[in-house]
This record gives C-alpha cells, structure tokens and sequence, in this order.
C-alpha cells in the first residue's frame, strides 16, 4: 500500500507540473492573442497631393474596422520614391520611407493621388492602385487609378486592403471580399466587406470589424 500511495502521490505531482508547465507554453495560446490585448495604432498619413475630404472619408471608414486609429498632419512624397523614367512614384519605396517613420505596434498607410507602381514578375514597373507587404509597418493606396465619381469610396477599399496585407491576410478567392486580387484591374466595386474568413483573422488580431462583413 505504501508503494502504491507513494506511486499515486508521484503521479499527481508530475500531473501538477505538467499542467503548470502547458499553461505557459505558447503553444496553448490562440494566435495573435498578445496582439489583440494590445490592438495596433493605424496612422493614416496623408500626402501634400490628397485633399482633406478624400482624406477624412478613408480615416473614418477605417475607424470602423481597427479600435484605434490616428490622423496624421499631411508630409511631402518622398523625392526618392520619384521614378523619372515612366514619371510617377515607387510604391515600395514610398513604403520604406513610412516604415522609418512608423514606431512599434504602429502601421501607416501612406493616401496619395499620384500614379504609383512596384515590380511585379517579369514587369519592371507595373502601376497598381496600392501596395501592402504581408506582413508589414506600413503600406500605400492611390487615387489615380480609381473611379473619379466614386473616389472616396474605391479609395477606403483599397486601403483597407493593403492594411490587411500587413495584418497577414493574403489575397482571398471570395469575389465580394474586400482582399480580392485585383488582377491588374479595378473590382472595387463588386466588393462589399470582408468574408467570413478574413473577418475572423482580423478579429483575433483586436479588429472591431463595424463594417459591412459577408
């Protein structure tokens, strides 16, 4: 019996610490858990080119889906974004300016009117409405390629696109998705909210999601 008593006694123990020791261990913590504890700040940044309506439009649409948004004062285009050969400006570059000034827990995204273009395959200079690294401190959306008579609107899609770039979500195959590819056009218009798997992503990372969610 003494035997068995001291066998008993060792297992609980061993029981105890093992449970002690699972309850810290990363492994058992749901993804980004930290992250939605403490929700990112999104700083919208806008440039010299963009105008204060076009502006407002994105920052309180964007307020709608992250808890914790800020409006910056309006900064020149970086002058090393500028691409003279095809005369408009580098989106990765315009990235990497915003990614020096963004602070930990931050992610900027940079609101322009000029024409922007990044590499894409084989293509040198490829003019998109937007780019977002996945993922990343900050991204970028343009005017120029948008709707005139629906600008405001086509620009906050694009936006909140690339900021779900840098949140992690790569494009989605939902066609009314708001991370649908674009695929070199413009299907803004078909898009009416995020999918129920690109809601639920966000969520985990501290998103407040108030906007239209399919």
């Amino acid at each position: 019996m003494k035997k068995q008593s001291r066998l008993f006694y060792l297992l609980v123990i061993n029981y105890l610490l093992l449970f002690c020791g699972c309850k810290n261990s990363p492994k058992f913590l749901p993804d980004n858990s930290s992250v939605a504890k403490n929700p990112i700040t999104i700083e919208i940044q806008p440039f010299e080119d963009i105008s204060k309506e076009e502006v407002k439009q994105v920052f309180d649409r964007v307020k709608k889906v992250y808890p914790v948004v800020q409006l910056n004062k309006k900064i020149p285009l970086p002058a090393t974004a500028w691409y003279p050969k095809r005369q408009r400006y580098r989106a990765d570059s315009i990235i990497q300016f915003l990614n020096r000034r963004t602070a930990e827990n931050h992610v900027s995204i940079g609101l322009t009117t000029k024409d922007i273009s990044t590499t894409k395959g084989n293509i040198e200079d490829w003019g998109v409405m937007g780019l977002g690294f996945r993922p990343g401190k900050a991204c970028v959306a343009s005017t120029f390629r948008v709707s005139k008579t629906k600008q405001g609107d086509q620009l906050f899609k694009v936006s909140i696109h690339e900021l779900g770039h840098t949140q992690g979500l790569p494009h989605c195959p939902v066609k009314h998705c708001f991370m649908r590819n674009a695929e070199g056009g413009n299907p803004t218009d078909e898009e009416t909210g995020f999918c129920n798997d690109c809601k639920n992503f966000l969520i985990k990372r501290g998103c407040t999601l108030q906007e239209p969610v399919l």
